[in-house]
């Protein structure tokens, strides 16, 4: 790993290189920061080169100037405007409505019957959406009650469980489960897949990697800027010990070190369901 790794410290590792054929469903990913470094320089190069950019000659009144030319002076951003407690027709939910259909979501039984990414009671929480109208007779109504979609991922059962809550009864009308459906990853498993591959074996490298860019030990996902796309097992696929992901919920990590380089980890996989992590065999 850290042979692959040192190649791209400090340099954009293209999304279309990251690909693995066959083996992934991943969601495209822009790796920003060090696009356009030359390869004698890498993103070191490019940095300054942007630095030396923002560098002006300071005016005489105080205001920087490049190349000769004034800067132009920062824009006002104007108050957003107050937010309501609750939306009408098709607005985007409010933050009050939010805290409100997730708490209604989550009941006492779904808090007992199901577990979230780290273990601990309770599913994990994925997004919060207004729902669409439930007949078409509702798409024209200005007084159609408006709802929204409370989406969790149970690590107990490895399950998608969407509920529909109703913002005027207060009441969840509908609850869906589903099995082999995968979502976008949360912040939350991203930063649990991370702490799994650093404290496994298999983590080595990242860890030596992390080492060799800064100087430090790597300890904790806090020390990372995390992008993770959801792996799937395809038939005959290597190493055996990954067949289920797809039914249980797989990560594939793309570590950034904070204010530093990106490291290569794309043939790592950790299954979040088994929580284990396996290496990809791409030879």
């Amino acid at each position: 790993m850290r042979e692959t790794v040192h190649r791209h410290l400090g340099k954009v590792v293209a999304g279309a290189a990251l690909a693995l054929a066959g083996t992934a469903v991943m969601v495209g990913i822009t790796l920003p920061g060090t696009a356009g470094a030359d390869e004698a320089g890498g993103g070191r190069g490019g940095t300054r080169a942007v630095q030396q950019a923002g560098e002006g000659v300071q005016a005489a009144d105080g205001a920087r100037s490049g190349d000769g030319a004034q800067a132009v002076r920062p824009g006002v951003v104007e108050r957003a405007p107050a937010e309501g407690k609750n939306g009408t027709g098709r607005d985007p939910l409010t933050d009050d409505e939010i805290r409100r259909v997730e708490k209604i979501a989550l009941d006492r039984q779904m808090l007992g019957a199901a577990e979230n990414v780290d273990g601990r009671r309770g599913p994990e929480r994925l997004t919060v959406d207004l729902a669409d109208p439930a007949t078409a007779d509702e798409l024209d109504d200005p007084d159609a009650p408006r709802r929204a979609d409370v989406t969790f991922y149970d690590y107990r059962n490895d399950e998608l469980v969407t509920r529909t809550v109703n913002l005027r009864t207060g009441k969840v009308e509908q609850t869906t489960r589903r099995h082999g459906v995968q979502p976008p990853l949360s912040r939350a498993e991203n930063t649990e897949a991370a702490k799994l591959l650093i404290a496994d074996p298999l983590g080595a490298g990242l860890r030596a990697d992390y080492k060799d860019a800064t100087g430090r030990e790597l300890t904790s996902p806090d020390q990372l800027l995390l992008n993770g796309a959801v792996y799937r097992a395809v038939p005959g696929g290597r190493p055996a010990a990954l067949d289920t992901c797809g039914e249980h919920r797989c990560v594939r990590l793309f570590p950034k070190v904070v204010n530093g380089p990106w490291i290569d980890a794309r043939w790592f996989v950790v299954d979040l369901s088994a929580r284990k992590v396996a290496r990809l065999d791409h030879h």
